[in-house]
């Protein structure tokens, strides 16, 4: 999840309502928050954020990601990959714990790698009068790397939104494959 943040995207298409990301800079700190609603059941959603394996398949930068242990509603995932912007580049390595309270919320925060914090958590939100749910995601970033004053906010935010569009763009492929 936390590299699923950093990783740069190409440009993954989205029909998705009300997408929008926001991120604050705090000191070295950077605060994330994000939402679409999208026309999917809450289920199917919630199965593209749990793929936890797969998630180099449809997230850009994240060369590999592993479930070392796995109990109950708890996970230890391990990922590896790379941030781009312009012309900067920045290896990622990351351990994070992923609590989950299925079907409402998955929280995560970073216990190794590169990053020196990282926590988010995505809420689930069933809209009910029809297929949809609405994601929150909100998080705290704080990279082990220098992001350059200027740009770093920027940067990130761009990332970020990248992140967010390729992942409800993977919920609405799942989506009208399942129709």
């Amino acid at each position: 999840m936390a590299l699923a943040l950093l990783a740069a995207q190409t440009g993954a298409a989205s029909a998705a309502e009300d997408l929008a990301v926001a991120v604050e800079r705090k000191g070295q700190m950077f605060a994330v928050r994000a939402r679409a609603t999208v026309a999917a059941p809450a289920a199917l959603a919630w199965q593209v954020l749990t793929d936890y394996e797969n998630l180099s398949q449809f997230i850009p930068g994240i060369a590999s990601s592993v479930v070392l242990l796995r109990s109950a509603n708890r996970a230890l995932l391990e990922q590896q990959g790379e941030a781009r912007f312009l012309i900067f580049s920045f290896p990622i390595e990351v351990r994070y714990e992923v609590q989950e309270s299925p079907p409402h919320w998955i929280a995560s925060r970073a216990v190794g790698g590169n990053l020196r914090r990282m926590s988010g958590r995505y809420d689930l939100n069933p809209d009910a009068a029809r297929p949809a749910v609405q994601l929150d995601y909100t998080g705290e970033i704080e990279p082990d790397f220098d992001l350059p004053p200027l740009v770093g906010g920027f940067a990130l935010r761009s990332m970020v939104e990248a992140q967010f569009t390729a992942m409800v763009a993977e919920i609405e492929r799942r989506a009208a494959r399942a129709k």
